[in-house]
């Protein structure tokens, strides 16, 4: 079994701050914040549609937060405005259907991890 992991990070209201840091957050990079803003990401989920992306899902928590966000998965969909013939509507349906079906897994692996299982 491995010990509790921490990492040691960087602040401009509170100096180092040591907190503990879940397996599945992939690092902090970037410069320092403020504690509130301090949060754990896990690997994103991108999904590429007409040369962009389309949709991008991470595990995020912000545990130092006024109001504090439990481990959750932060959502984003770009998608340009897009004219489309028979064929491309069908193609974006199919990504849309996909997508769906993965955003379902992602929940599952939440609500396992926030049941306190492993992500």
């Amino acid at each position: 079994m491995t010990g509790a992991r921490t990492v040691t990070v960087p602040t401009l209201d509170h100096g180092p701050v040591t907190i503990p840091e879940p397996p599945w957050c992939t690092g902090h990079d970037g410069p320092p914040d403020v504690l509130a803003d301090v949060h754990h990401v896990g690997p994103e989920h991108l999904v590429q549609y007409g040369g962009g992306i389309a949709l991008r899902a991470e595990l995020v928590a912000f545990p130092y937060g006024e109001t504090p966000v439990p481990a959750s998965v932060h959502v984003e969909l770009h998608l340009s405005d897009v004219t489309l013939d028979p064929p491309g509507l069908e193609g974006l349906a199919a990504v849309l259907v996909e997508q769906a079906a993965e955003l379902r897994r992602l929940a599952l692996r939440l609500a396992v991890l926030r049941a306190g299982g492993a992500w």
